[in-house]
């Protein structure tokens, strides 16, 4: 009796686990190489020829090719951490990449794969209290130690030719400008991304850019103290809901029809008049005949703007519309000004002090294509990292003294835990070891030799791995080395996530 389809493809048992297992593995490795700020990147060619050059893990797993269902598993969680917290999806590969290995080796040995999630369970759990022990006191968090999250986080990625130090200035400037309260909001920090200038040219505006031109000559390029509609629809002659056919038949009655569609056209432009509106943005398009009645009454319009609508509103605090004549006295914004710049070829709208929520723009620059790639992906990273230290206020060392630790606590703890699910806590502890490992290779050491200084170090005091010209063994808080908890929690969070996902699959159905 046939169930599947005769071109379904079924894997089952042992089979499905190693193939599963070897899937996860192969991610890792196509990114252990390129951990720490030594680490080496990788060239990128899709089928058309576009090239990537980077060492940004969640960038190389994002535009590779993967097929392989289990695989595709860790992409999407590293795609997760990524949008999250934009740090740490290289650990998290790794880690899961030896979490199977040593599962790999029980299965071997005929222990349940239960057994062994249960037990990964328990070494998520144990990791989250040895991180939580490493996060430094309030008298050591500051400023200072903000900047130096976001420069261990930027370190030996794309930055070109600007010092990494005056890139994570410019991205705390922004992170600080969005402050509501003590929390700054992620989504109210935009990125542009323009060629021309070197990457020392990046800075931060305090508002929103948004690409349009005016929608006439003769509009005034500048506005201040403006007052804002953003109107979602278009300012043209309405289509009606019916197709409907007009006979006209005398001048009269050609005369009465354009100057009723003529007074439609220029009443768009009297009810944002008489509202008092200086600046309006439409998502859809805006008639000649109403540009030029808003040029005459020296309002500056700009036409299919919808990409660009929602933070226009956001920023300038203005309630959507969806016609002129809806923009009443409480629903447009305000902005202390609003100037026409140019960008190139292009024109772009710089919308400064809005009345609405806090927002800021990173105007990143590179002198070539690939360069701004890779630049605007390191200062998005850049940001993900800073927000998560400014909001949570926690950072630990970096250097990989934090996987020591967990290691060594993994370590302690594994006698504690009942059962076989012992055997999975002590191999968790090898898998952390392998970060630091990944550090010291990336770096020209060897990686024994220093996993051993460094297990040595940490039971005296703390210290990890510390390049800055020479690689040694140093306390990272003293050398400017952290990184947000945050995205040491999510790294093992997302690596035990995937690996017992894996485990717990023993059977793969496939059809066309």
């Amino acid at each position: 009796m046939f169930i599947l389809d005769e071109d379904s493809e079924r894997t089952a048992g042992r089979d499905a686990q190693q193939a599963n297992i070897a899937a996860g593995k192969a991610i890792a490795e196509a990114v252990r190489t390129t951990l720490g700020p030594q680490g080496m990147d990788k060239m990128l060619v899709s089928d058309s020829g576009d090239v990537v050059i980077t060492n940004d893990g969640a960038t190389i797993l994002s535009e590779m090719d993967i097929e392989h269902p289990a695989a595709q598993m860790l992409v999407d969680v590293a795609d997760e951490q990524e949008a999250a917290l934009g740090d740490g999806t290289t650990t998290a590969a790794i880690l899961t990449g030896e979490l199977l290995s040593a599962a790999e080796e029980f299965l071997d040995q005929d222990l349940h794969p239960r057994t062994i999630v249960e037990g990964y369970w328990e070494v998520e759990r144990i990791a989250a209290d040895a991180i939580d022990d490493c996060i430094l006191d309030d008298d050591e968090f500051g400023e200072e130690s903000l900047q130096q999250a976001v420069e261990s986080a930027m370190t030996g990625k794309g930055t070109g030719s600007v010092a990494v130090d005056a890139l994570a200035g410019t991205i705390i400037e922004a992170v600080e400008r969005v402050d509501d309260d003590g929390t700054a909001d992620r989504d109210a920090i935009a990125v542009e991304a323009r060629t021309g200038r070197s990457a020392s040219a990046t800075e931060v505006v305090d508002g929103v850019l948004a690409d349009a031109d005016p929608v006439r000559d003769g509009m005034p390029e500048r506005v201040d103290d403006a007052t804002v509609a953003v109107i979602d629809g278009d300012l043209e002659q309405r289509e009606p809901g019916v197709d409907t056919e007009y006979a006209i038949s005398t001048d009269e009655q050609l005369s009465t029809a354009v100057a009723a569609e003529e007074e439609t056209l220029v009443g768009y432009a009297e009810s944002l008049a008489t509202a008092g509106v200086d600046v309006a943005f439409v998502t859809g398009d805006i008639a000649d005949r109403t540009a030029s009645a808003l040029a005459s009454r020296g309002i500056l319009a700009f036409e299919d703007v919808d990409g660009d609508a929602a933070a226009v509103a956001a920023a300038t605090g203005a309630s959507q519309v969806p016609g002129a004549d809806e923009v009443e006295a409480g629903d447009p914004g305000s902005a202390g000004a609003i100037a026409v710049e140019a960008a190139g070829d292009d024109s772009v709208v710089r919308i400064e002090a809005g009345a609405g929520e806090p927002r800021a723009t990173v105007v990143v620059r590179g002198s070539t294509e690939h360069a701004l790639d890779e630049i605007e992906r390191t200062v998005n990273d850049g940001i993900d990292v800073a927000v998560a230290a400014y909001n949570r206020r926690e950072v630990v060392p970096g250097g990989g003294m934090v996987e020591v630790a967990v290691a060594e606590r993994l370590r302690e703890a594994a006698a504690g835990v009942e059962g076989r699910r012992q055997l999975a806590v002590e191999a968790a502890a090898e898998a952390f070891d392998a970060v630091p490992r990944a550090l010291a290779r990336s770096a020209g050491e060897d990686p024994i030799d220093t996993l051993v200084e460094l297990r040595a170090a940490n039971r005296e005091g703390r210290a990890g791995l510390v390049i800055d010209g020479d690689v040694t063994v140093a306390d990272p808080v003293e050398h400017g080395v952290l990184d947000p908890a945050a995205v040491k929690r999510e790294s093992v969070r997302s690596a035990v996530e995937v690996a017992t996902m894996i485990l717990r699959i023993d059977d793969v159905i496939s059809a066309d």
